[in-house]
């Protein structure tokens, strides 16, 4: 059975999608822990991010830093974190989670309310700094 992130990259489900290359997708986390906290997804569903091939593996670190560069450069974080989990969704998955205050958690079971409107500003602005 699909993954829900295959679903979104086939377009069954809507996103708030950051970017997009031929291996990767990047949208907006649903639940995020701070605005802007972007989902890094390769397109080839494979649940364990280290049961990636190194190749992709490293595309995928590349495409993520693309993005937290345009987080950074757009949204003005103190930096932008990462965190690989990857028990939430049985498809390897990069956290991109801008930081704005040194006291903030990280932690995704902190989750913040961000209205539609909002996260539909965030992806625009963060799409616009991506330089792929």
């Amino acid at each position: 059975m699909a993954s829900i992130f295959t679903k979104i990259i086939n377009g069954e489900i809507p996103c708030y999608k950051v970017a997009e290359n031929t291996t990767h997708i990047a949208f907006l986390d649903i639940n995020p822990v701070s605005e802007g906290h972007t989902l890094i997804v390769p397109k080839e569903e494979i649940d364990y991010i280290f049961d990636l091939k190194d190749e992709l593996l490293a595309e995928t670190m590349i495409f993520a830093k693309k993005v937290a560069l345009a987080i950074d450069q757009t949204l003005k974080p103190i930096r932008t974190g990462i965190i690989l989990d990857g028990r939430e969704v049985p498809h390897a998955h990069v956290h991109l989670i801008p930081i704005y205050k040194s006291s903030q958690s990280m932690a995704l079971g902190n989750k913040i309310r961000v209205s539609s409107e909002r996260m539909m500003e965030i992806a625009k602005l963060i799409s616009a700094g991506v330089k792929l």
